[in-house]
């Protein structure tokens, strides 16, 4: 029996040739988060999937090396869920540290506190999609300067 390349049948990885696909470490990182998600971030999710809020969002998605809880890539949003440790040793520095990379690539950073998800989740949604929905950049108050004015 002759065995064609391309058929799938092969002694490569996995029966079908080729080499092992291979993740990249965040990418294994954000579906691990998946599986492992608190409370409040599995009651978020049930609010914010699937577009019912009008707005596309996805979650544990991986921005550089960093994962973030949940994003819009349409307002460029990343939306964190602090719980009670955010506060607590080197963590609101290792927060700011994220923050400020996101930032500094193109990205808003929106906090949301895990005990405010669980209290009034619907008070929690509005503000998200409203946040997402605010434009990046405000419109200029007129028109721009001509030449040589500033």
């Amino acid at each position: 029996m002759i065995i064609l390349p391309g058929t799938g049948r092969g002694t490569g990885a996995a029966g079908g040739g080729g080499v092992p696909h291979t993740l990249r470490p965040e990418v294994s990182l954000a579906r691990k988060l998946r599986r492992e998600m608190s409370l409040p971030e599995v009651l978020l999710w049930e609010q914010l999937r699937g577009k019912k809020t009008g707005v596309k969002f996805r979650h544990q998605h991986p921005i550089g090396p960093y994962v973030c809880d949940f994003y819009c890539a349409g307002a460029k949003l990343a939306v964190e869920v602090d719980g009670e440790f955010h506060g607590r040793g080197d963590r609101p520095q290792r927060d700011a540290d994220r923050d400020q990379f996101f930032e500094q690539n193109g990205h808003r950073v929106l906090r949301v506190a895990a005990g405010d998800v669980l209290r009034d989740i619907e008070a929690v949604v509005t503000m998200i999609v409203s946040f997402a929905a605010s434009p990046l950049h405000q419109p200029a108050a007129g028109p721009p300067p001509r030449a040589g004015e500033e």
